[in-house]
């Protein structure tokens, strides 16, 4: 076999098998997320709200495939979105005491934020929040993901 032709077959396989691995990477999470949550559970939700919020999408990080859109609900025990997620791996949700649109301000900030827990749909969610959070001690609502550390969506309650 000539040289020309083992790199012309050495570039397409490996692009093929690169674009195999993205593709996995964002249809994985689709395939393996549970039911979204019911418009009666979302109801319930809205209802005992403390605070109410809007994700989305025009934000300074936000990009076509890291957004979020939809009315977020945060009661005592409980946090959801009536809306969607752009979809990706290992989402978590995020309190912080300041809001936030980029990378590099999560990340300077993460130490003060805490994780309320994974988001696992992307069309609606419902996030428990542990007991021990007090959701007066923040002021935003952060989408972010740990696997690749993108900035998905931010949204300031208070």
């Amino acid at each position: 076999m000539n040289p020309k032709k083992l790199a012309f077959l050495a570039v397409t396989h490996i692009s093929i098998g690169f674009a195999g691995f993205i593709l996995g990477v964002f249809s994985l999470p689709l395939l393996t997320a549970p039911p979204s949550p019911t418009n009666e559970a979302l109801a319930q939700v809205s209802s005992d709200a403390m605070f109410t919020t809007r994700f989305v999408k025009n934000l300074k990080d936000s990009d076509f495939l890291h957004w979020g859109e939809g009315d977020v609900y945060l009661s005592d025990n409980q946090i959801a979105l009536d809306g969607r997620l752009a979809p990706g791996p290992n989402y978590m949700l995020y309190l912080s005491p300041e809001f936030v649109e980029t990378e590099d301000d999560f990340r300077l900030l993460k130490h003060r934020m805490v994780n309320v827990g994974d988001v696992n749909t992307f069309d609606n969610f419902i996030v428990s929040v542990p007991d021990d959070i007090d959701l007066q001690q923040y002021n935003s609502v952060i989408v972010w993901c740990e696997a690749f550390g993108q900035f998905i969506t931010a949204a300031k309650y208070q």
